[in-house]
C-alpha cells in the first residue's frame, strides 16, 4: 500500500520551514561575507605602502582583495 504525503501543497516541494531555513541561511552567509570582507579591508589598511609593495600589492588593490575580486 502506497502512502502520501497530503500536508505538502506539491509532493517534494519543501515547507514553509524549508524555505525559512534556506532564507536564514543565504542572510548568514551575506553577513558571514560581507564581515570577511572588512576584516580584510582593515587588516590591509593597517599595512604600510612599504609592506603592501612586499607581498605584491598597492593600497588600490585592497578593495579588490576584500571582494574577492582580484587576481593575479
Amino acid at each position: 500500500m502506497a502512502a502520501f504525503d497530503t500536508t505538502r501543497t506539491s509532493y517534494g516541494a519543501p515547507g514553509f520551514l524549508g524555505r525559512a531555513g534556506a532564507v536564514f541561511t543565504a542572510v548568514h552567509a551575506g553577513i558571514a561575507s560581507w564581515n570577511d570582507g572588512r576584516s580584510a579591508r582593515k587588516a590591509l589598511g593597517r599595512l604600510s605602502d612599504r609592506q603592501l609593495e612586499d607581498i605584491g600589492l598597492v593600497r588600490g588593490d585592497i578593495e579588490l582583495i576584500a571582494a574577492g575580486k582580484h587576481r593575479r
